[in-house]
C-alpha cells in the first residue's frame, strides 16, 4: 500500500526580536491537522543583525526558496508595502499589512490583524456596548484596533498615544472611512474614561518587558468593559485589575489566534479549524 505523502508548504515570519512568536507553532500544528508538511520560519532582524532596509533582499529570498507567504511584524508592517505588488482594500485603507502572499512571482499584502481583533471581540465580549470607547495607542496594533471595533459599529472613539501627533493622525485617518462616527485624539484621559463604556489597550504596557499598568487604576470602573492585545503574559496586570473591579474582559489571545487564523488561509488555501487554533493557543499559554 502506498503511503500519501503530505502536501508540502512553507512560510515564515519577518520582525525583529521574535524569537518568543508563538505564530510558528499555531500554524504548523494547524497544518499538520490538515495534512501538511508545514515549515514555518522565523526571519529575525536582529538576530540577521539586519533591519528594515533589508526587507527587498530577504522577501526576494523567501520568493527564491519557494515560500508560500510571510507574516509581518514590528517593525515592517509599514515599510514591507513599498515592496508589494498589490494591497487587499483592508491593507490599502489601513496602510499597514501584517501577511503577504507569494505567488506566481508576485507579492500580495494583506491585514488580517484588524480582522482578527475583531473576531476575537465578536466571541469574548458579546453585546458589549459601543457606544463610547477610549483607546490607548496610536501604532500599528492600535490602527489595526480602532479600524476593527468602528467596523463592528463603534459610535465614538477617543484615541490616546504618547506622541499626541500619532493620535490625531488615527484620527484623521479613520474618520472619513467611518463617517457615521465621532473619532477623536484626546487630551484629557480621566474625562474620557468618565464618558466611556469601554477601553480598547494597544500599547506594549503588560508585557513581560513592560510591566505595569498603561493608566491609573482609579480611571476603571465595574461599567467599562476592557479589551487587551497584550497576550504574553495572557493576564496582564490590566485585566488583572479589571476583573477585581468586575468588569468584563477580553485577553489579547484571541486577535493573536484569530490574524493566525486569517494568514493560514491565505497561506494554505484551506479553512482553518479556529476552535482547534484556539484550543492548541491556550494549551501553549496555559
Amino acid at each position: 500500500m502506498t503511503e500519501t505523502l503530505a502536501r508540502p508548504l512553507k512560510a515564515g515570519l519577518i520582525g525583529a526580536g521574535i524569537q518568543a512568536s508563538l505564530t510558528p507553532a499555531m500554524h504548523m500544528a494547524e497544518g499538520a491537522a490538515q495534512g501538511l508538511s508545514y515549515d514555518y520560519e522565523l526571519i529575525d532582524l536582529q538576530a540577521l543583525s539586519a533591519t528594515e532596509d533589508d526587507l527587498p533582499r530577504l522577501i526576494a529570498d523567501a520568493q527564491g526558496r519557494g515560500l508560500a507567504g510571510l507574516n509581518i511584524t514590528h517593525p515592517c508592517k509599514q515599510a514591507v508595502i513599498a515592496h508589494l505588488d498589490e494591497l487587499a482594500p483592508d491593507a490599502r485603507r489601513l496602510g499597514a499589512v501584517n501577511t503577504v502572499v507569494l505567488k506566481g512571482g508576485r507579492r500580495y499584502g494583506h491585514n488580517t490583524d484588524w480582522w482578527g481583533f475583531a473576531e476575537g471581540f465578536r466571541r469574548g465580549l458579546p453585546d458589549a456596548d459601543l457606544s463610547s470607547t477610549v483607546q490607548l495607542g496610536a501604532g500599528g496594533a492600535g490602527v489595526a484596533t480602532a479600524y476593527a471595533a468602528l467596523s463592528l459599529g463603534l459610535r465614538q472613539l477617543v484615541v490616546f498615544d504618547r506622541e499626541p501627533e500619532r493620535a490625531e493622525a488615527l484620527a484623521e485617518m479613520l474618520s472619513p472611512l467611518f463617517p457615521e462616527a465621532e473619532i477623536a485624539s484626546g487630551r484629557d484621559l480621566a474625562a474620557a474614561m468618565r464618558e466611556a463604556t469601554g477601553l480598547i489597550h494597544a500599547t506594549p504596557t503588560g508585557m513581560a518587558k513592560y510591566p505595569g499598568l498603561p493608566l491609573d487604576a482609579e480611571l476603571l470602573s465595574s461599567r467599562h468593559w476592557i479589551a487587551e492585545i497584550v497576550y504574553f503574559p495572557l493576564e496582564t496586570a490590566l485585566l488583572k485589575e479589571a476583573r477585581r473591579l468586575g468588569c468584563r474582559t477580553l485577553d489579547g489571545g484571541g486577535m493573536a489566534v484569530f490574524q493566525a487564523v486569517g494568514a493560514f488561509r491565505l497561506f494554505s488555501g484551506l479553512e482553518p479549524d479556529a476552535a482547534r487554533m484556539l484550543d492548541h493557543f491556550k494549551a501553549m499559554t496555559g
